[in-house]
């Protein structure tokens, strides 16, 4: 699929990925995916990974593309984002992923909702020339999931390149 997301071959052109997915992956998933997520972006260097740094998929794609030599663009929510959605046990993973970001962008919500979520997802959407979704193409439970934004990109017209290994799961 990452031919879908070639350019016209100019040398250090930069290609602009969004991540979309879920949260909730178990411990053996999150493992699976960043492997998948590896081999979609194997030698190249000159992707810019745009995530809102969610528990999960956003922070495995954040830390592949990092790892892999590309750049980091964040778009946090709301203001109340790391102060009311990241988990203690998550801090440190949140914030060093923050620290490695070339820019971090906060959506202008006081507060963390549904509707934050997909402002936020809507702004990394509007610069994105793909999207990869890890999802497991079950619809969203409300507003601003996984479905909702893999739903804005294609009707974008972005390509979407799902990302669900054989024996995925979600907690």
């Amino acid at each position: 699929m990452w031919s879908s997301l070639e350019h016209d071959g100019t040398e250090g052109e930069q290609v602009r990925i969004g991540i979309t997915g879920h949260t909730n992956l178990t411990a053996e998933t999150s493992r699976l995916v960043r492997k998948a997520l590896e081999a979609e972006l194997a030698g190249r260097a000159d992707v810019v990974g745009m995530s809102c740094l969610a528990r999960g998929a956003d922070q495995i794609f954040a830390r592949v593309v990092l790892d892999g030599g590309g750049t980091l663009e964040v778009a946090l929510p709301a203001a109340d984002y790391r102060e009311r959605k990241v988990q203690p046990d998550n801090l440190a993973t949140f914030d060093e992923l923050i620290a490695e970001a070339s820019t971090v962008r906060t959506m202008p919500f006081a507060e963390s909702n549904s509707a934050a979520y997909m402002a936020a997802s809507e702004h990394i959407l509007d610069s994105a020339d793909a999207v990869f979704a890890v999802w497991d193409g079950r619809p969203a439970p409300g507003q601003g999931g996984t479905a909702d934004v893999v739903d804005a990109a294609r009707e974008r017209g972005l390509p979407v390149t799902v990302v669900w290994p054989e024996g995925a799961e979600r907690d």
